[in-house]
């Protein structure tokens, strides 16, 4: 069904595991530029963020204190109380179950609202994230017993199939939300078919929102604001303004592009406290 008129959601995933300061002058590596980036993102609509933080060496850390500390500072900012947090637990440096468990036991105002939960293992084109069927489902238990929600990570047909799976076991509940992650070298690409096929398989009433990887961003972008619920973007999907690379993105830049095209379809920003009750999060 097409989404034009619907209001939609903006996810911004900031930094990423991959991002340089070699590689983009404007990726947020630090406690402050993260933060700073998202302050403007939160005055341009954004309803999600999607975080990862660094160390002093800038590799991402499992470390839950520089992740507290993000969320309780993000939370402080204006608009920043309705915004929806979440953090990673990806297994692309370490495959293993307690470094990236650790991050969900943060508490009071430091406690994220959602934390990422990768629906199998996949092939990067210079690496792998590996998720064995018994870490997904040791991680979903454990966001489940701390009441945190599952950023549903799916990059193909089969995750799609898992999450129908983990919902039948009781380790997820509804209502789902989703990232659908297109252009992958192993995934699903950034294409209409494949989108809507997923779609189909993931279960009923999830809700979704579609990246794309590198230059099929955009490409990607446009598919979820016509088909699905929103839109992730930033700089840890994509450091291009432009397929061709010659401009280099700001989180701020890509965030405008994507409230610019949702203008031609006539799809207004959901309300951020619109937004948390959708997901069953506390106001």
């Amino acid at each position: 069904m097409l989404q034009t008129g619907a209001p939609f959601i903006i996810n911004l995933a900031c930094t990423g595991v991959v991002p340089t300061r070699a590689m983009s002058p404007h990726v947020p590596l630090s406690h402050d530029e993260i933060v700073a980036d998202v302050a403007r993102a939160i005055a341009l609509g954004v309803q999600m963020v999607h975080l990862h933080a660094r160390d002093a060496q800038g590799v991402q850390t499992g470390d839950p204190q520089p992740y507290g500390r993000l969320i309780e500072a993000i939370r402080a900012l204006p608009g920043g109380a309705e915004l929806v947090v979440g953090v990673t637990a990806s297994g692309r440096l370490d495959p293993s179950f307690e470094p990236r468990a650790r991050v969900l036991e943060l508490d009071g105002l430091a406690k994220p609202d959602m934390a990422s939960l990768t629906l199998s293992s996949l092939n990067f084109a210079q690496s792998a994230s590996v998720n064995a069927p018994d870490t997904i489902r040791a991680l979903a238990r454990r966001m489940q017993a701390r009441g945190i929600r599952p950023e549903l990570e799916v990059f193909d047909l089969g995750m799609a199939n898992f999450a129908r799976v983990l919902l039948a076991e009781g380790w997820v509940t509804a209502p789902l939300y989703v990232n659908v992650l297109l252009g992958n070298v192993a995934g699903a690409q950034a294409d209409a078919l494949q989108l809507a096929a997923i779609l189909a398989a993931l279960p009923p009433g999830c809700i979704v929102c579609v990246a794309g990887l590198g230059r099929f961003q955009l490409g990607a972008n446009g598919l979820g604001l016509l088909m699905a619920d929103g839109v992730r973007v930033g700089l840890e999907d994509n450091l291009w303004q432009d397929t061709a690379r010659t401009t280099p993105a700001s989180n701020a830049s890509l965030i405008e592009r994507a409230v610019a095209t949702a203008q031609l379809f006539d799809r207004p920003l959901m309300p951020r406290t619109q937004l948390r009750q959708r997901l069953g999060l506390p106001a």
